[in-house]
């Protein structure tokens, strides 16, 4: 495996620890200024909204996320990821858990430090 292809799983699986982790510090820190998040019944989403979703679903559920990277390609300064995603949500305060799953399409940006960086993102997330 080329060592840029792995740097790119590297940075996905220390995305998916950090979501799992609630650790929204780290995830801010791995996204690009510009990032463009797309979920499935709403719209467009930055890096400044991030934190408005991401924290209250974190106090509401327990979240598991499994990502299985299918393909994984680079192209110079970009490259993508197509993963098959679960996501187990079980509500903190008691009650049925959801459980959803699908695809996601990443996009990453090297930076010039090396670093990938979270520039795009869409997902099929729905129920199971």
């Amino acid at each position: 495996m080329a060592s840029e292809e792995q740097a790119v799983r590297d940075t996905h699986e220390a995305w998916m620890v950090a979501v799992n982790a609630g650790d929204l510090a780290r995830l801010m820190t791995m996204m690009a200024d510009d990032v463009v998040l797309l979920n499935p019944g709403g719209p467009p989403l930055g890096k400044a909204g991030f934190p408005d979703k991401f924290s209250p679903a974190h106090e509401r559920f327990l979240l598991r996320c499994s990502s299985e990277p299918l393909e994984i390609t680079v192209m110079g300064e970009l490259a993508y990821t197509v993963c098959r995603d679960t996501l187990h949500l079980e509500p903190r305060a008691g009650g049925d858990a959801i459980d959803l799953a699908g695809h996601r399409l990443t996009v990453y940006r090297r930076q010039p430090d090396g670093r990938w960086l979270l520039a795009r993102d869409a997902h099929t997330l729905t129920s199971v």
